[in-house]
Parts: C-alpha cells; structure tokens; sequence
C-alpha cells in the first residue's frame, strides 16, 4: 500500500469480519501481531502493518506524527473506509491520535499507552528525542535500545546485558532509528504532568483502555488519567498481565468491545 506522501506500508490481512486496524509498539513490526491477529481472525478481518521505517515498511524523511495518521488512514481507506482500531504502547498513543482526526474509526482500544502523568515514576529527560537520534545514527543502535529500556521502560542494566545475547537483540537494533518516532508520537505527555482534558476532545467513538493488574502503577495511573479525559472512554483492567499482555487473554476482551 502507498501513503499519501509516497511511503510504501507493508501489512498483512487476515480473518473474515468487520475490520480491524493494530498499530504496534516500539521495536514492534507487524510478526509481533500475529498471534493476536490470529485469534480474531474468525470474527475479524485484521490489518497489521509495518509502521514506516520499520520491517518492509519504507520511510520518508523527515519524520513528523502526522505522516503516521496519514498510514493508518490509509489503511482505513484500504479496508474499505471505516474500521476499528487497536493500538498496544506507544501504538496505542498513535491510533488515539488517528481516531482524533479520522472519521472512518468508529471504535478504539488502546492497551497501556506508557503516559507519565503523575510523580509515581520519574519523567523521561527533556532530550530523549534527541539522545535517541544521535545514538542511532551515529550507528550504536544497541545503545540506542539499551537507553529505551533502560530510561524509557524503566529495565535494570543488568537485565540489558543479558538481553543482548538473546537470538532476538538483532530485530530491536534493526529498527533502533523508530525510537525517536515513538518519542514523538508520546505528544510531550511523558513529563509527570496530568494529561490535557482538551487534547483529545474530538475522539468521541467508544473508547477501551485497556491495562494489566500485575503492571507497574504507573501504567494504570496512566489508563486512568486517559479515561477521565476521553468523552466516551472506559477502562478494563486484566488481572495478572503485565505491559507483555498475552494475546490469548487480549483477544476474548477485545472481541467483546468491537462486537458490542
């Protein structure tokens, strides 16, 4: 598929049903989806796609959020021109900001978008977009995700070294130079401070926010604080799941929403 701007967007479809868009994470490409995609493909048709610059994806500098919506809503055009949205992490941040400004979503779930909006865990650095930038283009993309887990998810460095002898640290440094784009994509709201009632006034579709009982609370100060100023929104919690949510329990809640 072609952006309007010219980007290619590689994505995969699945399932019979009404259509439903997933917009992954940081360091996600579109494989991340398919166990998920896999369990609602009997009552969906699920799109899940490489965002730019990630997978088979290409990219087209430079970067702003906008170019992002424009993806999605070019995969909304595709699946016939309305469709639900599900985003996980910072992907649910971005379907949050395409729901905001494209009329053919008509339901949204986002899973634990890693807002900061209270003093319960420390704020990201100011420079964090542009630490991660130079980190990646200067070609130490493994220090690039070593600060992201570690400054951004909150991992100890310890863990970090053991990651990188995992079979799978080669994926994340591959799309390292997204990370800034992610940062973007957080909107300034990873500062400690309560999120703007204003910000996303227009997204007045069913909304489900969706967080894990076993996650940091953070995370679930954040679905809360989004809920409260969302006009339609509520929250679900899934007892036990932490930000690695399991798409076997995932899958039965969102099926509930987007049927109802």
């Amino acid at each position: 598929m072609t952006s309007k701007d010219g980007t290619t967007i590689a994505f995969d479809r699945s399932g019979e049903g009404p259509p439903v868009v997933v917009v992954g994470g940081a360091l996600s490409t579109r494989s991340a989806a398919e166990p998920l995609a896999g369990l609602l493909a009997p009552s969906f048709t699920v799109y899940a796609y490489d965002r730019r610059g990630r997978g088979d994806s290409s990219d087209t500098p430079p970067y702003v959020v906008e170019r992002e919506v424009e993806d999605i809503q070019a995969l909304v055009e595709e699946a016939g021109g309305s469709a639900f949205a599900f985003g996980h992490s910072s992907g649910g941040a971005l379907a949050l900001e395409a729901a905001a400004r494209t009329l053919g979503i008509t339901k949204l779930a986002v899973y634990e978008p890693p807002f900061i909006v209270d003093a319960s865990r420390p704020p990201l650095p100011d420079d964090s977009v542009e630490r991660l930038t130079e980190l990646a283009s200067t070609g130490r993309r493994g220090d690039a995700v070593e600060y992201f887990m570690v400054t951004g998810v909150g991992m100890p460095p310890e863990a970090i070294a053991a990651m990188k002898d995992a079979p799978f640290w080669p994926a994340l440094e591959a799309v390292a130079h997204t990370l800034p784009y992610d940062m973007r994509v957080m909107g300034g709201n990873l500062s400690g401070k309560p999120l703007q009632a204003d910000r996303w006034a227009s997204v007045t579709i069913p909304t489900l926010v969706i967080d894990g009982g076993a996650s940091p609370p953070w995370l679930g100060n954040a679905a809360q604080g989004l809920v409260d100023v969302l006009p339609e929104a509520r929250r679900r919690t899934i007892e036990g799941q932490t930000h690695d949510v399991d798409p076997t329990l995932l899958a039965p809640v969102l099926e509930e929403f987007f049927a109802g």
